[in-house]
């Protein structure tokens, strides 16, 4: 655990009292003691710091004080799903990896009995998010939407749901990979992920006609919970590189040249 999150009902006059695996982490993996200070947050609020004031058996008692911005969601994410067993391995590696909002939609490969799994209940969804979120030290909770009929989705509820200008790319192989070229400051991503053994062809058109862009990672077919990190990871990347890019060359520096090139192309 990098940061030990809590829910806000669990924060009492600024304190918290827990056990379970969070105190097992800190007194068998921080050793703590009395007067330590934690990393802290709270779940979909601020983050900080916690000092331990108790420790009775397995019982830690923290004092919190919260007042940091957590890092924010960067991007959203639309998940034709895997497996219900590789969607539960995902699930925490988007939290961590910053996605805000994760549509789960219903495309042609999708198996039809993925949608019965236990897993698409918020009771089990939700700690599989917060075990991200506890890596990567945010706290910012990721939402999950279901939508079963894909094309539906995408001509009815797309663009209300995602913001106009957001930088929107569609992951489908190709034997040309090619680095999307980022917005900068403020950008915000989309990223359509398809099913195992890709999007059909007339999904990833319709995609297309809402503005996407097709984005590749080479020639391989990739599970869909390999494609996902790594195409996070190269948005991130690029996304980080437009940013320094933008500080360093102004506003009118090459990082915004590349962008309104893109969009000209679109």
């Amino acid at each position: 655990m990098n940061r030990i999150l809590f829910e806000t009902a669990e924060i009492k006059n600024g304190y918290v009292e827990f056990s379970g695996d969070r105190a097992a982490h800190v007194l068998d993996v921080l050793h703590g003691e009395v007067g330590q200070i934690l990393k802290t947050g709270e779940i979909n609020g601020k983050i900080g710091t916690g000092r331990i004031s108790a420790i009775e058996g397995r019982t830690v008692t923290v004092r919190v004080s919260h007042d940091v911005e957590s890092a924010r969601p960067w991007a959203d994410v639309i998940l034709a799903p895997p497996r219900p067993r590789a969607f539960k391995r995902l699930l925490p590696q988007l939290a961590a990896l910053g996605a805000g909002r994760i549509a789960i939609v219903g495309a042609g490969k999708v198996e039809k009995d993925f949608w019965g799994a236990t897993v698409l209940k918020e009771e089990n969804f939700r700690p599989l998010l917060v075990e991200g979120l506890v890596q990567s030290g945010a706290s910012i909770l990721p939402e999950i939407v279901l939508r079963r009929n894909f094309r539906r989705f995408v001509e009815d509820e797309l663009s209300a749901m995602f913001v106009d200008d957001a930088f929107r790319v569609v992951a489908h192989p190709s034997p040309q990979a090619e680095l999307p070229p980022v917005p900068g400051c403020g950008g915000r991503c989309l990223l359509a992920i398809g099913p195992e053994g890709g999007w059909l062809d007339e999904e990833v058109e319709l995609l297309e006609s809402k503005g996407f862009r097709r984005f590749s990672l080479g020639g391989r077919v990739l599970r869909t919970e390999t494609a996902t990190i790594a195409a996070m990871a190269v948005l991130g990347f690029c996304k980080a590189r437009a940013v320094a890019e933008r500080q360093e060359n102004g506003a009118q520096g090459n990082g915004l040249s590349q962008e309104n090139k893109w969009r000209e192309e679109r």
